[in-house]
């Protein structure tokens, strides 16, 4: 089989045809298959909005094809050790894309892995979170962050990912199995959207579970015990008010970003911790329609064309960054709070991007210097800060502060003004109010910038809405080659809340990586 590759076809081409466009374009007498291996939209020229495409075609004598742009399809493959029967069955905490893809894999191998998750299942979890947003009642334990599927769950289901590893493949296809699109295995900014992604989650819990494993939700996971070879010997955690234990000497620590307890455990029971760059800022909200245009020109509104996306940075004269992060087209900014009287929002979008807005973070760089202190905590208390500042510039209530990007900068807004998407309410403020000095110095220099690389970026009419903290962890657990903690035999901290994963995908292949490991502890062997 080969690839071809950068393939320029019109926006109205006819895929269903794939392979008798291929026969005719190639010159190839016998065809076998043709399969779309990528799909992507270059409108660098707003005059010429076009798919580039790749194509994996299998026909006769492929070998002595010459075809530009082809090479060779690399042939993949993930395969799974089997550990003994009766083997001590691991414990994960949490139950994200780093959580949710140890325990497949785990349970694939026949080590029944148990699942502790402090938040509910995904159709409880949901419920939760449109009280929260009806309401402004915030369950602390099952919202935004936490629950079956990880902050992911309520975000757009960004697949992409600056990592490359064998195992992505292997996630991607597992992911169309248990019901994500599958174009998702084509298009090169693949997403699953929050309301298809929901659907997968539970059942890739289902299958976990038919497999052997177990998933305790409302289980808030409270510390664990070691034995005289410093190796943890237990686990502990609390559900509906009672503490029960699990003996185990393999934890994998996979409990988010957001599990700050967490981290205030493990900084109590002396695990080594490390300060962590991450960034803060806000949410800009621009009408979908005028993104659209902006990004298609004329093309703008055709049917073969999707929400329009977008990826900007500026490095600035005051040795800041200011970047887009986690852009949702067609979607909404969502209450992401999960302590009281602290504020945190995020961005959500369902399959079909259709909302009224389009919205991205836009963040800082935050560096260790800033934090003025060697606390390896002190990141997670900068973060919760700013979140106290937000939560009262908002008006309380879990209402978020808002603005435009006119009275951000000092210029009058003519038009009509994009109407937030946050709920349960907004109130006007400032980001001077909640957000350092040098944040907001930088949104002020960063965004006109932004405004010239894309019409309308810097609109004064377009909203911002406090505070985006929660991008990535302010904490690094520290592990060593082995993924164990440097300070514990058998705690694998992983995915994103250990600091070792940016995103669903990095970290569904990090808690791959450490279900891999803990396999091999097992005595793990191929099959055969």
């Amino acid at each position: 089989m080969i690839r071809i590759n950068n393939i320029k076809v019109p926006l109205d081409f006819d895929f269903d045809n794939l392979e008798s466009f291929c026969m005719k374009k190639f010159g190839i007498n016998k065809l076998y298959s043709a399969r779309l291996s990528k799909k992507s939209v270059d409108a660098r020229k707003k005059s010429d909005v076009h798919f580039i495409i790749s194509v994996d075609i299998s026909a006769k004598n492929e070998d002595k094809l010459h075809i530009k742009n082809s090479v060779p399809v690399e042939k993949y493959g993930y395969k799974i050790k089997y550990v003994p029967i009766n083997c001590e069955r691991p414990v994960i905490v949490g139950f994200g894309p780093a959580g949710m893809f140890a325990a497949l894999v785990l349970s694939m191998s026949g080590a029944r892995p148990i699942v502790l998750e402090r938040g509910g299942d995904v159709d409880s979890r949901t419920e939760a979170v449109e009280n929260f947003r009806r309401t402004g009642v915030l369950n602390i334990n099952n919202n935004v962050q936490f629950g079956e599927g990880g902050a992911g769950t309520f975000s757009d289901g960004k697949l992409t990912t600056g990592i490359k590893d064998r195992r992505i493949r292997w996630i991607f296809e597992k992911l169309v199995e248990f019901g994500a699109p599958y174009e998702i295995l084509y298009l090169a900014k693949p997403h699953i959207g929050t309301d298809k992604l929901r659907e997968t989650v539970k059942n890739l819990r289902k299958r976990v579970i038919s497999l052997g494993g177990e998933v305790i939700f409302g289980a808030e996971f409270c510390g664990f015990d070691t034995d005289g070879n410093n190796c943890i010997s237990s686990v502990s955690y609390r559900k509906n008010g009672e503490l029960s234990g699990i003996n185990t000497h393999n934890l994998i620590l996979a409990s988010g970003h957001s599990a700050r307890d967490v981290f205030e455990l493990l900084y109590d029971k002396n695990i080594s911790l490390a300060q962590k760059n991450f960034a803060v800022g806000v949410r800009i909200e621009h009408r979908r329609k005028d993104i659209d245009k902006s990004m298609y020109g004329a093309f703008a509104g055709n049917p073969t064309l999707k929400a329009a996306d977008y990826k900007l940075a500026e490095h600035l004269p005051n040795g800041r960054t200011l970047y887009t992060f986690c852009m949702c087209p067609g979607g909404e900014v969502m209450a992401a709070s999960s302590e009281e009287g602290r504020l945190a929002v995020n961005g959500m979008s369902c399959f079909a991007r259709n909302a009224e807005n389009s919205n991205s973070a836009l963040l800082v760089n935050i560096n260790t210097a800033d934090f003025k202190s060697p606390h390896p905590l002190a990141g997670m208390y900068f973060q919760r800060e700013i979140e106290e500042k937000a939560f009262v510039a908002g008006g309380g209530g879990y209402s978020a502060p808002v603005c435009t990007v006119g009275d951000l900068l000092g210029i009058k807004a003519a038009g009509k003004l994009v109407v937030p998407s946050y709920k349960p309410s907004c109130g006007y403020a400032l980001p001077d109010e909640y957000l350092p000095d040098f944040v907001c110095e930088s949104l002020r220099l960063g965004i006109p910038e932004m405004g010239r690389k894309i019409k309308g970026f810097d609109s004064p009419c377009a909203v911002l809405t406090g505070v985006e903290s929660r991008s990535s962890s302010p904490v690094r657990i520290l592990r060593n080659e082995n993924l164990q903690s440097v300070s514990v035999k058998g705690i694998f901290p992983c995915g994103e809340g250990a600091g070792y994963a940016g995103g669903i995908v990095s970290a569904a292949v990090d808690g791959m990586k450490c279900a891999e490991a803990v396999i091999d502890l097992q005595g793990g062997k191929y099959e055969g």
